[in-house]
């Protein structure tokens, strides 16, 4: 392990440069150049379907058990098939196709086809079209989108949702009977390509629509990013001059993230298209009924890299630990573990390396990026050794990092070419997202490990908007609270939300995970204290710990928003909704879901 990090034609090295400002701000950047990239997405596709034909480029779970596997040449075939058919359609120009179900191969060959003929897609989280929800929201979201086609993978499930808007083409992979006047996705694998898929594929520019990607929303409708290709293969190319491995070593990955957001949809789909690797699409997710299908197809698959949510990980680790022959088999080809979406608390960091150095018998490379949906997303890499959680790594070669003073922390700002132009028909949000110089106002906050040697990374310092003062006027870091929460309480806590805005102490909603849901009240509640003290005996400021503690039995809601379905929490959803909690925990003087401490 210690060779492959060492060595410069695996990792380069994270050499990194500032530019200093009179005004307190400064800019950090890769010492190392972006190299040329490609011109559009369906590149990669060509390219492999003519060097590596019959090498399985996507695979998913068939009803018989097995898997269905799909080679580079046959996902080009039907790529071809299907643009074909889009051409045939004859469907308003501008207006993208926009799919509502999960991952699938499906899927996969719909958003290829019709990015390959220069038609944006936008996958649409399946949390707004399940059956027996409220699509009011879904409405909204399509009014926005006006898509020209809607696919959906299973029209049975799906029926009420493709129903929710009118003026598009609907399209059904399985019991398309549901969904009057649906075509099935069948029949449009079955078209005869002909040289118009080509020509429209060739007149394709880097700054054309390739995607759009739809903000969390949790504050109202959610905003339609603009994904361009030059976006996307940028970005591709700057992992790939830091993961220099990767040109040698072909990515094999079991992925359950969601098409729908930036980390799935992007940067693991992308990886495995640009270094022409494997995707098997995990039909599991990190909840309890579905944790279950991903051990499962873990058993199968010998990932070479594995791409987690924090929540995603705390979900594997109890089976993997208890099961030596699976954890050996997830581990045996593993280059890293990488995680992103959230921070990553210092016990699952702990957990995941005392694994790895009972089956391997040395430690795993823990890695991660940061970013956003409008960065496309990677915007820093640790491609070096961390000994802990907290680091985000360096910047990517192209883009340039700004720190500028925010109160009492150094706000980040984002510019290059993986950043986005603009929200879709929203210029005054468009304007509002780039400061005077062009970069891109991403929200967060960070701040050097070492300000002597900045090659040593950036901390992640919360988010700028989630943090809040006391009523003292003290500010309280959000994010960097609830990661040491998280971790003092596990494994008692699936999560926690940071409360006391304008109070006088900081409170915590917490989340019981199955194993705080187990203990006995008294043994729960005497837990809980326990590690709010010890949050307290580190020794910091009344914003740096929670006073009082609120144990929730119900898990926060995807309905609400409140948990994404990449699985981690949304902080001010939760306060949203759960606005009668945050007073029960701050003015109840006890209960039994309370826990205080003197």
């Amino acid at each position: 392990m210690q060779s492959f990090i060492q060595d410069p034609d695996s990792l380069a090295a994270p050499r990194t440069l500032r530019e200093r400002r009179q005004d307190g701000s400064f800019i950090l950047r890769s010492a190392e150049a972006l190299a040329p990239y490609g011109r559009c997405v369906g590149d990669w596709l060509e390219h492999w379907a003519v060097q590596t034909p019959q090498a399985i480029a996507l695979a998913e779970r068939a009803a018989d058990g097995g898997w269905r596997e799909v080679t580079w040449q046959a996902l080009r075939q039907q790529v071809g098939a299907v643009a074909q058919a889009l051409i045939d359609m004859d469907l308003p120009a501008g207006r993208p196709v926009v799919i509502l179900s999960d991952n699938g191969i499906a899927h996969a060959v719909l958003a290829l086809a019709a990015m390959h003929v220069g038609r944006p897609c936008c996958a649409v989280s399946s949390a707004y079209s399940r059956a027996g929800t409220d699509h009011g929201r879904l409405r909204a979201i399509l009014a926005a989108l006006k898509p020209a086609l809607i696919f959906a993978a299973h029209g049975a499930a799906h029926a009420a949702a493709m129903q929710a808007f009118d003026g598009a083409v609907k399209v059904v992979g399985e019991h398309s009977d549901h969904v009057p006047g649906a075509l099935p996705f069948e029949a449009l694998t079955r078209t005869l390509e002909s040289p118009s898929v080509m020509a429209r594929f060739l007149a394709i520019t880097p700054d054309d629509p390739a995607k759009y990607l739809l903000t969390s929303g949790s504050t109202g409708t959610p905003k339609v990013v603009v994904n361009t290709h030059r976006m996307l293969c940028a970005n591709q190319q700057m992992i790939a001059q830091a993961w220099r491995f990767l040109a040698v070593e072909k990515p094999v990955l079991l992925d359950w993230l969601p098409w729908s957001h930036t980390f799935g949809g992007n940067h693991n789909v992308h990886l495995v298209l640009r270094h022409g690797g494997t995707l098997y699409i995990d039909d599991g997710r990190p909840v309890p009924g579905l944790i279950e299908r991903t051990l499962r197809n873990l058993r199968d698959c010998q990932p070479t890299l594995h791409f987690n949510v924090p929540r995603g990980l705390d979900m594997l680790l109890p089976a993997l630990e208890a099961d030596a022959d699976l954890a050996a088999q997830f581990l045996s080809r593993l280059r890293g573990v990488f995680y992103a979406g959230a921070a990553l608390p210092q016990a699952t960091w702990d957990r995941l390396q005392a694994l790895a150095r009972s089956v391997r018998g040395q430690p795993l490379w823990l890695t991660t990026s940061w970013g956003s949906t409008e960065t496309a997303p990677a915007v820093t890499s640790a491609h070096f050794w961390l000994d802990r959680a907290g680091c985000i790594g360096v910047p990517l070669p192209g883009v340039e990092l700004k720190f500028v003073p925010n109160a009492d922390k150094l706000e980040l700002r984002v510019r290059g070419p993986s950043v986005f132009p603009g929200y879709r028909d929203a210029p005054a949000a468009t304007a509002e997202a780039f400061d005077e110089e062009g970069f891109y106002r991403i929200g967060d906050a960070g701040r050097l490990v070492d300000d002597d040697r900045p090659e040593r990374g950036v901390l992640f310092d919360g988010r700028v908007a989630e943090d809040f003062k006391l009523a003292t006027g003290t500010w309280v870091s959000v994010g960097t609270l609830r990661v040491r929460a998280v971790s003092a309480l596990s494994p008692l806590a699936q999560d926690v939300v940071v409360t006391g805005h304008n109070r006088g102490e900081v409170g915590l909603l917490v989340f019981l995970s199955a194993v705080g849901l187990g203990l006995p009240l008294a043994q729960r509640r005497a837990q809980v204290q326990a590690a709010l003290r010890a949050l307290r005996a580190e020794g910091a400021g009344s914003s740096s710990f929670a006073t009082r503690a609120l144990l929730l039995e119900e898990p926060p809601r995807l309905d609400a928003g409140e948990i994404t379905d990449k699985g981690y929490v949304n902080q001010r959803a939760v306060l949203q909704h759960r606005a009668e909690a945050v007073v029960r925990l701050h003015e109840a003087a006890h209960g039994e879901d309370v826990v205080f401490i003197d």
